[in-house]
């Protein structure tokens, strides 16, 4: 990651900078809850991606890092609503935001965000970036609502799932690899790889929080093992194991999974379950079945820097721990 990193640091610097600029606002609390979400230790994973998308096509405008940090304003919004909608108490190892202030504040800190991006892109003057960011969003809240009709029914299957995960997470990063490659006027060919490399790789970093939210310590993931089933979703790591259970083991993790308040014995039975039927194994699988796939589609460009680091992000998605 770190080649990554010093090459893209320049324009990290001025993302960084224009942060804090379009964070400004007469309302105090808005500026001390986004100073407090987006200095929480967020990898940037989507800013850079657009950066990379912008550099591998060749382009040479300016707009790359405003649009950068519209793809971060845009997930941090996402976070503190769905903080909200998880009743999460950690992100990123801290506090979440609606711990601190409380629902209402996150959810018009993060309208504000949203406000934000459509002000900066009708600045960038990119009509087609717009109506791009504008159709991803909207997907985005579709996945969310089909996330939640999902909740706790454990007849939703792998397919189901993944539909999901395309809409809640990979449609984002797919848009940030495409965004850069339509800001340099990039072929349609490569215009379509860069979002299909996307898509795979956000499908991929899906998978591995799903599996690391059943096996990372709270440490290092930021935030509490077995979150994701004591809020009833339903991730691959789980589905995959509810294939190869009995009668009886499906039972209880039925029973489990409606209860009001999970228990230490009872997450660890289902994570024994997991564990025994492979759903880890499985999952991580799958994820780098997706950065195969996604690499393919970096064959179309020539060999360069940008592309190198394209390659690493990807790798770097199933070598995480957090």
């Amino acid at each position: 990651m770190k080649r990554v990193t010093d090459l893209l640091q320049e324009d990290m610097d001025r993302v960084e900078a224009r942060f804090q600029e379009h964070l400004s606002s007469d309302v105090p609390l808005i500026n001390q809850v986004g100073q407090y979400v987006l200095s929480s230790g967020g990898k940037r994973f989507r800013p850079m991606l657009l950066l990379l998308a912008a550099k591998l096509c060749e382009y040479e405008g300016q707009h790359h890092v405003e649009l950068a940090g519209v793809v971060e304003f845009i997930h941090t919004a996402t976070l503190l609503h769905d903080d909200v909608v998880d009743s999460a108490e950690l992100r990123r190892g801290n506090r979440s935001a609606n711990t601190v202030w409380g629902n209402q504040t996150s959810v018009l800190v993060g309208d504000f965000l949203f406000a934000k991006t459509f002000s900066i892109m009708v600045g960038c003057g990119n009509l087609e970036v717009l109506r791009l960011l504008a159709d991803t969003t909207t997907r985005m809240a579709e996945g969310e609502v089909q996330q939640l009709l999902n909740t706790c029914d454990l007849e939703v299957d792998e397919a189901r799932y993944l539909d999901v995960i395309r809409s809640k997470t990979a449609i984002l990063i797919a848009a940030a690899c495409e965004v850069g490659a339509v800001l340099a006027d990039a072929s349609a060919e490569q215009v379509l790889a860069m979002r299909e490399f996307g898509l795979e790789i956000g499908i991929a970093f899906q998978l591995m929080d799903d599996a690391l939210d059943y096996v990372a310590e709270q440490k290092d993931f930021g935030k509490e093992k077995g979150h994701d089933l004591a809020e009833g979703k339903m991730t691959l790591p789980l589905i995959h194991a509810l294939t190869q259970v009995d009668a009886r083991q499906h039972e209880e993790v039925a029973r489990i999974i409606e209860e009001e308040e999970l228990s230490a014995a009872d997450l660890e039975y289902v994570c024994e379950l997991i564990a025994m039927n492979d759903g880890i194994e499985y999952t991580r699988k799958k994820a780098a079945e997706r950065i195969d796939i996604a690499k393919q589609y970096l064959q179309i460009f020539p060999p360069s820097t940008a592309r190198e680091a394209l390659e690493i992000l990807a790798d770097y998605v199933v070598a995480r721990n957090k």
